[in-house]
C-alpha cells in the first residue's frame, strides 16, 4: 500500500500545520509507503488508513 504525498500534504495544511506540509512536501518521495515511515506517521498523528487511494473499480 503506499499513500499520495499529496494526500498527506492536503491533510496537514487543512489542519494549519504548514510547516511541516512543507517538509514533507520537500523530503517524502511522491509515493509513500506507511510501513517504512511509520513513526512519522505517528508523529504527524495521521492514520494511514485514512490516506489509502480507494481501488479503482
Amino acid at each position: 500500500m503506499r499513500i499520495a504525498r499529496q494526500r498527506i500534504v492536503s491533510l496537514l495544511r487543512e489542519r494549519g500545520q504548514q510547516v511541516r506540509a512543507d517538509w514533507v512536501e520537500r523530503e517524502l518521495p511522491e509515493r509513500v509507503n506507511p510501513e517504512e515511515h511509520v513513526g512519522l506517521f505517528a508523529i504527524l498523528r495521521v492514520d494511514p488508513a485514512d490516506l489509502v487511494d480507494a481501488p479503482s473499480p
